[in-house]
């Protein structure tokens, strides 16, 4: 069994004052999530969610007009990460400040489009998102649908096909909304759960050459694989908010990262398959320590030793922080 030792914060990687000096290079002021994943170039992509610039208030998202972008994308070749993530660029507009990357949809009941996952297959970079619509109480919403979206040309331009959707019911109980990648030599896997951070995760997968197409996709039900998206069995019991799944070499198995509503926590769980079954959530960092925190992407070049770098964020800050949890077998 994989336990938890301790826990410290190594650097705040987004906003004003950071040695990124993301506010003043990149128009990013405040910002959050952070969703990691390895390029496959040499780079680690970074995914950050609904960014503000100038005007920016100072406590929480918003104000629209503050240079709102519904998602930015950074990237780093940074290795050491004992002092930080050091952010090389981002994908920039005209004026060279950092551009909103996933096209948000002309539609009326669409409040903003959230990146949720990342991972390059064959050359390509995917994302997985939602469309928000509507935002209910702390931890609650609602979406259109989720979506997966490709770029051929490292995270420069961004295509979002249509068909790449899974559609949200109206009683908001589709299971692949808010997703998480993981890949074996087989297969992309896809975790999902419902809208919101307090239902369980579920598991899909699918061959590398059609993560666009979701009938290709087969959907763990606790003893096989098949087609139907409500017949998934839950393999992470809820509630599990901002996943993120990565494997140990150094440990031999599965790491799961995720807030825990609940318990006010992000967790960390492990296993030695997928499907499970998976560990009780221990605590890595506590909202009795850090308010309002939420996240937990894990850094995908940081799983070769007893040490784990991964992104979390708190709401009053609104920013973005790198932190280190020390583990032992």
């Amino acid at each position: 069994m994989v336990r938890v030792l301790e826990t410290s914060q190594v650097a705040q990687i987004t906003g004003a004052g950071t040695a990124n000096r993301t506010d003043e290079r990149f128009g990013i002021h405040a910002t959050d999530l952070g969703i990691l994943w390895d390029a496959g170039d040499g780079r680690v992509l970074v995914l950050f969610g609904d960014t503000y610039g100038q005007g920016w208030g100072g406590d929480g998202a918003g104000p629209p007009e503050a240079d709102w972008r519904c998602n930015v994308l950074a990237h780093s070749s940074e290795r050491d990460l004992r002092h930080g993530l050091v952010l090389d660029g981002v994908v920039a507009r005209a004026d060279g400040l950092a551009a909103q990357v996933l096209a948000s949809a002309d539609r009326r009941d669409e409040v903003t489009i959230i990146p949720n996952a990342g991972i390059a297959v064959d050359g390509k970079q995917y994302v997985q998102y939602m469309s928000v619509r509507a935002w209910g109480p702390p931890g609650q919403w609602h979406t259109n649908y989720a979506g997966i979206a490709v770029s051929a040309d490292g995270g420069a331009t961004w295509e979002q096909p249509r068909r790449a959707r899974w559609i949200n019911r109206a009683e908001g109980d589709h299971p692949f909304q808010i997703g998480a990648f993981a890949r074996d030599e087989q297969h992309v896997y896809l975790f999902g759960t419902t809208n919101g951070r307090f239902g369980p995760a579920y598991l899909a997968r699918v061959d590398p050459a059609s993560v666009l197409e979701p009938a290709a996709y087969r959907y763990w039900t606790g003893d096989g694989w098949g087609r139907d998206e409500f017949a998934a069995a839950p393999v992470l019991p809820g509630p599990v908010g901002e996943l993120s799944v990565e494997y140990s070499v150094h440990f031999g198995c599965w790491l799961a990262l995720h807030l825990d509503e609940h318990r006010a926590a992000i967790v960390l769980r492990t296993a030695d398959r997928l499907e499970g079954p998976w560990s009780d959530g221990q605590v890595v960092v506590s909202g009795q320590d850090r308010p309002a925190l939420y996240g937990g992407y894990l850094h995908p070049w940081a799983l070769d030793g007893d040490e784990i770098y991964y992104l979390i964020s708190q709401w009053g800050p609104y920013n973005v922080f790198l932190m280190r949890t020390r583990l032992q077998q």
